[in-house]
């Protein structure tokens, strides 16, 4: 067993002993909102938008971007469990930012090991072969952090199956100071009608 698996296992077994009244918790949001974010591990929701289990659908991916999978959770939040609000929360010193789709294409066509990032960006360091088929997804990599927001926003917003009375707003969370920053122009476009 690893070392990572032993600690997570025994972790469980401490969160399990002291579970409580969490098993009574409802299957629909509490605070009836939720949140799609990055999967970076500097971003705790729970702790920077006050969450306690049970509040909030928390939906994660590689930029918080507003994927298709991404969409699907966020229909399925409000209309099967009730969520009434949508927040799109982006963050500072994102790798998204860090490489493009052809850079992306590139590191996995020579190998499919972990590539190393230096100043001058991403390297493979690993050896083939690697593979080709990462030409085929959009890795949706962000070039400007504001107007990813404000993209996202725009794409849930005109989403044809997300209701117009469902708020969207738009932040990036800073990474240095913990505050959340509303992105300009995100909540003209993400109000509800």
């Amino acid at each position: 067993m690893s070392q990572i698996l032993s600690e997570v296992l025994a972790s469980n077994r401490s969160y399990a002993s002291n579970f409580g009244d969490k098993s009574k918790l409802a299957l629909p949001p509490a605070r009836r909102f939720a949140i799609l974010t990055c999967m970076d591990a500097r971003l705790d929701p729970a702790k920077h938008a006050g969450l306690a289990e049970g509040d909030a659908h928390v939906i994660r991916n590689a930029g918080g971007r507003a994927s298709d999978d991404a969409i699907r959770s966020l229909v399925i939040s409000y209309k099967l469990l009730g969520t009434r609000e949508f927040f799109v929360i982006h963050h500072t010193d994102c790798g998204m930012e860090f490489f493009t789709n052809e850079i992306m294409r590139g590191l996995l066509a020579s190998s499919l090991e972990t590539a190393e990032l230096t100043p001058n960006g991403f390297h493979d360091v690993g050896h083939g072969p690697g593979s080709k088929a990462g030409e085929y997804i959009e890795w949706l990599t962000i070039r400007d952090q504001r107007q990813a927001v404000i993209d996202d926003v725009e794409r849930i917003r005109n989403h044809p199956l997300v209701p117009k009375s469902i708020p969207v707003y738009g932040f990036v969370y800073d990474v240095h100071s913990g505050k959340l920053i509303e992105v300009e122009g995100a909540g003209a476009i993400g109000k509800a009608a």
